[in-house]
């Protein structure tokens, strides 16, 4: 294959995960940095496509009405059939299932380009190689698909960059009839939806809301309605409960890009806002238990994975097979306050960064 033209219309298939569309503006950054008279349009869920409006390099953005899990191959079929007038040029499929690969081959786009995974040959017909284990960046895997087939590994790639609205704050405190502190902000997203071999314990996440209230910042506890309990059990072992809100569940999405934009740091676990607010500029702890770090850190200068490095790390496991969770237990509260301190204290790197991956072939 060779470069496409000058001017192309691109639609890319994004993942469903937030992290994953987060990391995925890599690539959106990278397109339009090679042809910036590119029309770059991104297909996505519903709940991460509102992600893409964030990101300036997406002139426009589809909602895929598909369930998770499900064929749906006729209603898949309409809305391909529905973008052959729109005289897209290349598809990018991010995600490696087959259902993924369909619509773009209904919508007869010349160029699709995936990695193998499910059978799709045919459907995609700029199969690459896919990339061996999980020991290189997930970003930059993303990136290469926006290369031609030929092109040197990924080396160095933008960061990840989301749009967000300082003013908007005092409206969304008002909405949950909360006040605006003065107070700085540690945010806290103790959730991970994809198990808990990914979540820090409550009381670890307590001990270092202490701390912090102790130095008078303010605790604002991040999530989705699944985190209410948790979030709750971790105020509930707080000494000073009036600097602490729990957010978990009350907030959209972009609502939750805004405040945690706002925060002075953020302690989250490996999940999707761990992603949104390194995306922000915010200094951020990334607490990695079963997940790796060598494959979906926090995209910034400003953020740091923390993980202790044990043997049986990563596992990539949902629930510890081992029984113990040492991963997460052992990693104690001291460790992240050190490691938080140490963001504070560098200068504010400019959110056009550049990450340098792993080789992840």
């Amino acid at each position: 294959m060779g470069e496409i033209s000058s001017a192309p219309r691109i639609l890319v298939i994004s993942p469903a995960w937030v992290g994953d569309m987060v990391m995925a503006q890599s690539l959106f950054k990278v397109l339009k940095t090679r042809q910036p008279q590119a029309w770059l349009c991104v297909a996505a869920p519903a709940f991460t496509a509102q992600l893409a409006t964030r990101m300036p390099e997406v002139d426009e953005v589809i909602e895929i009405p598909f369930h998770h899990g499900k064929l749906q191959l006729n209603e898949r079929y309409r809305l391909g059939r529905s973008l052959r007038a729109r005289g897209f040029d290349r598809a990018i499929i991010l995600p490696g299932s087959t259902k993924a690969a369909l619509l773009p081959f209904f919508a007869r786009i010349p160029v699709r380009s995936g990695y193998r995974g499910e059978p799709r040959r045919g459907l995609v017909n700029d199969l690459r190689p896919k990339p061996i284990g999980k020991k290189g960046h997930m970003a930059a895997q993303f990136v290469q698909l926006g290369l031609p087939p030929d092109a040197p590994l990924v080396s160095r790639y933008p960061a990840p960059q989301l749009t967000t609205r300082p003013r908007a704050t005092p409206d969304i405190m008002a909405s949950l009839n909360l006040k605006v502190l003065d107070n700085p902000i540690l945010a806290l997203c103790p959730g991970a939806e994809y198990g808990p071999a990914k979540c820090w314990p409550s009381h670890h996440f307590a001990a270092l809301a202490n701390h912090y209230l102790e130095q008078n910042w303010q605790i604002w506890l991040v999530g989705s309605d699944k985190d209410q309990p948790m979030a709750q059990a971790i105020i509930h072992s707080c000494k000073t409960q009036d600097r602490c809100l729990n957010l978990a569940g009350r907030t959209s999405l972009l609502q939750a890009v805004d405040l945690l934009a706002q925060a002075r740091a953020v302690v989250s676990n490996d999940s999707g806002l761990m992603h949104v607010a390194a995306a922000t500029g915010r200094p951020v702890a990334g607490i990695f238990g079963s997940s790796s770090p060598q494959h979906t850190p926090p995209l910034s200068n400003c953020a740091q994975a923390v993980s202790l490095e044990l043997s049986c790390q990563p596992c990539f496991a949902r629930q510890c097979p081992l029984g113990h969770l040492d991963c997460l237990e052992k990693l104690a509260p001291r460790q992240i306050i050190d490691t938080l301190e140490g963001l504070l204290a560098k200068p504010r790197a400019a959110l056009a960064d550049i990450i340098s991956p792993s080789p992840f072939k």
